[in-house]
């Protein structure tokens, strides 16, 4: 156990330095949010991460994890797993917008092109519906990589903090 809470501290602090974002934290209310409202973040997608995520998950699909196997693959080598990005959409919701507190509800996901070991992947969350009265908005999710390429979209449902 003690190997494992060391794995996730090195987790923490190698990829720390990867997230490109504002560093200020907001937290908005379903009254500050208005349809067109966005922000976003990025993160480069690393061979650690993958691994990582990997043995956190049990997910050790030789398509992650085996070059070898991999190669043969229509990808032509490894990608990364398709939730590890979409984790990106997560920390958008939880840490820019709505914000610490938001409660998420559901997410649409459509995965559109792989993501490789060292592609830097641009979450981004935009506010598509705001239901006031159930406390509920929904926001459109795209992930691109550093080529502008759609890698993922779709739709989250969250409860913003009151």
């Amino acid at each position: 156990i003690l190997h494992f809470f060391f794995i996730c501290a090195i987790f923490i602090f190698q990829t720390r330095p990867n997230l490109h974002q504002n560093s200020e934290v907001i937290i908005m209310t379903i009254k500050e949010l208005h349809i067109g409202d966005s922000d976003s973040m990025s993160k480069t997608i690393t061979e650690t991460d993958v691994y990582l995520f990997a043995g956190i998950t049990g997910d050790l699909n030789p398509a992650h994890v085996n070059e070898a196997e991999s190669s043969k693959s229509p990808f032509g080598g490894r990608i990364a797993h398709g939730i590890l990005s979409a984790g990106l959409i997560s920390a958008v919701l939880a840490m820019r917008i709505p914000g610490p507190g938001t409660i998420y509800l559901g997410q649409e996901l459509k995965f559109t092109k792989p993501v490789r070991f060292g592609d830097t992947i641009t979450a981004a969350c935009t506010v598509a519906e705001v239901l006031e009265e159930k406390n509920i908005v929904k926001l459109e999710t795209i992930c691109t990589n550093q080529d502008g390429d759609v890698v993922i979209k779709g739709m989250a449902t969250v409860m913003p903090p009151k």
